[in-house]
């Protein structure tokens, strides 16, 4: 009676690019060749393919992940996204995660808020994301793992993010003038290298000088010996992979300028305004002077100095020395003394005189009162009726 004797034998190969397992069955008979049987069992996959992409700074990239079950995987699904900075020295960092029917996009602080899943039902077999607003830190490699078990596949992109040229200035290094040597420059402010020029004549573009054309697309002309036909409107425009930008440049080349007589009139008028500057400090430390030597006058007067006699104490003055000479006459020498001295202190002055403030009488002592100059006088006592006593 024959025995039958099988092997089994199983193996992983790759085939179009897709994970699958092979397997062979083999059969023997004594007395009868052996029969081979060759089973190919597919697992999950992920249809697309590695790629590179680039995008400009401030873009939405979109990274593609689709893939595909097999009835043999039954576990629960799982997808994950990995970035791989260009650094080697850091490690992978997980940006979204599927695990559980539920979405955790909050592992990388650097891209929170900025990545998502494209498709609302992961199961369908997309598991793509859109990373918004890039950034140059989002540069690196990324990787997208999905796992049905007993089912595992992963896929790498490459992003790379460049800066569109922006903020292109055209200017002339160099006087404008026949003759003259000088450049015409073309700088982006940013840009990602390489970085393509393109020079134009918008005016007259058949009178480009033929020594130009060599530098037409640098960022650089530089004029040797310049004309008058070098006159113009000109244009640059810088490119590289993610945009371009443009700037405009006016070139008036004129005839050679008077430069001594430039000199001498800068001179001159660097002069005139030293001249004027002078002045105007001379003025203002005379009026500081004349100002300070008015508070010195002002502060040296003496507060103690009497204000000088007015006329109305000076006649009273005249008036008690002569009553003074009248009480010391005898009534013999009465006779003698003319009437006119009296008419000599004129009344209106008396009358018109100003009046003054009263102020408190001060009581000053008899020896200070002959120090000062002061002459006794004796005034007659008169009674109730106006007899003299």
């Amino acid at each position: 009676m024959g025995v039958w004797r099988r092997a089994v034998c199983e193996e992983s190969t790759d085939i179009q690019k897709e994970f699958s397992k092979l397997r062979i069955d083999v059969e023997f008979v004594p007395g009868i060749s052996s029969r081979k049987h060759i089973y190919f069992t597919r697992s999950l996959s992920i249809t697309t393919p590695d790629q590179m992409i680039e995008k400009a700074k401030g873009e939405t990239a979109y990274l593609p992940c689709k893939f595909t079950l097999s009835p043999d995987d039954q576990g629960p699904l799982d997808i994950e996204w990995l970035l791989s900075p260009p650094d080697n020295q850091k490690v992978d960092q997980v940006i979204i995660l599927y695990s559980g029917d539920k979405i955790y996009d909050d592992y990388y602080q650097d891209l929170k808020g900025r990545v998502h899943f494209t498709s609302s039902d992961l199961k369908a077999g997309d598991a793509s994301i859109n990373v918004t607003n890039l950034q140059l830190s989002d540069i690196g490699t990324y990787q997208c793992k999905v796992k049905k078990a007993p089912g595992v596949a992963n896929k790498k992109i490459q992003l790379t993010v460049l800066v569109k040229p922006s903020g292109t200035r055209c200017y002339i290094d160099g006087s404008e003038e026949i003759g003259s040597d000088f450049k015409l420059k073309c700088e982006p402010k940013e840009g990602s290298l390489p970085l393509q020029y393109e020079w134009q004549k918008m005016s007259d573009p058949q009178k480009l000088p033929t020594s130009w054309l060599a530098e037409m697309t640098s960022s650089v002309i530089n004029v040797k010996n310049a004309s008058t036909e070098y006159s113009g409107t000109y244009s640059c425009t810088v490119r590289n992979r993610v945009g371009s930008d443009q700037c405009l440049l006016s070139l008036d080349v004129i005839p050679p300028s008077n430069r001594a007589g430039t000199i001498a009139g800068a001179i001159i008028g660097t002069l005139c305004a030293l001249l004027v500057i002078g002045f105007i400090i001379f003025c203002c430390l005379k009026k500081r002077r004349e100002e300070k030597y008015e508070k010195e006058v002002h502060h040296d007067i003496r507060e103690d100095v009497p204000p000088p006699k007015s006329r109305t104490s000076t006649a009273r003055s005249y008036i008690g020395s002569n009553h003074s000479s009248l009480g010391s006459m005898s009534p013999s020498n009465m006779e003698g003394y003319s009437k006119a001295q009296y008419n000599q202190v004129p009344s209106e002055d008396f009358e018109r005189a100003p009046q003054s403030p009263t102020l408190p009488p001060a009581k000053v002592a008899a020896p200070n009162l002959s120090r000062m100059g002061a002459v006794p006088v004796m005034i007659p006592a008169q009674s109730k009726d106006g007899s003299i006593v």
